[in-house]
């Protein structure tokens, strides 16, 4: 019966403890009832055993009562019909086989009572496989939850860091603004200094009529004598 006390051991432990020290819940779950289902297999065949003795020995009885009564009955027959020492030997049989109806109704009770405890033990095992199984799926379902919930904790956490991120952005921004805007500033400088070689050059043109003028005086003079 070793399989029933490790199964007494077993359903006596502290299942929380147990996955507590379990690195991964679920394979230790997962693992638990697979132990249990094999204890279960066993036991099926043990219970299945000596129920199978229990009915033979309550075959061995009732056969041993069939002869008793038969032997009675042969006994009275054989009175009614004036033969007494026939019936001394029916009766001497039944003696023979009450003495042996007495050993087996002893072993049946003992069979009997180990049978009752063998399929108690192998219904209380079923049952509580079965309450297993559905606090394993609770567990199970428990631990996705928790694995889910992890996971959006480290995703929220790296979106938290990616801050810096947009710092790094936000100053590589002003960066590229400040080199437009200097670009802009030169490419500016750069115009008024052609529009100012231009008017420069414009000029000297423009100086030209007044030099006309000049000469133009400086022969009216000459005519006039003003020289």
């Amino acid at each position: 019966m070793g399989i029933i006390s490790r199964f007494k051991d077993i359903m006596a432990a502290n299942i929380n403890a147990l996955l507590d020290k379990a690195e991964d819940p679920e394979k230790m779950i997962d693992q638990t009832m697979r132990n249990l289902t094999k204890d279960l297999g066993e036991v099926k065949e043990q219970t299945a055993a000596v129920m199978a003795d229990e009915q033979r020995c309550k075959r061995e009885l009732d056969e041993c009562n069939s002869e008793i009564a038969k032997m009675q009955s042969y006994a009275e027959k054989a009175l009614l019909a004036g033969n007494e020492a026939d019936a001394m030997k029916f009766l001497e049989q039944k003696a023979q086989l009450t003495t042996k109806q007495t050993s087996l109704q002893q072993t049946y009770d003992v069979a009997a009572a180990n049978a009752m405890k063998m399929r108690q033990m192998h219904d209380k095992l079923v049952k509580d496989i079965n309450e297993l199984n559905s606090r394993r799926d609770a567990i199970k379902a428990k631990m996705k939850v928790a694995k889910t919930q992890q996971q959006l904790n480290e995703m929220t956490a790296n979106i938290t860091d990616s801050s810096s991120s947009f710092a790094a952005f936000e100053r590589m921004e002003a960066k590229a603004n400040a080199m437009l805007d200097q670009a802009n500033a030169m490419s500016e400088l750069n115009m008024s200094t052609e529009e100012s070689g231009v008017d420069s050059l414009a000029a000297k043109y423009d100086a030209a009529p007044d030099a006309a003028v000049a000469e133009e005086l400086a022969a009216l003079k000459a005519k006039m004598g003003l020289q």
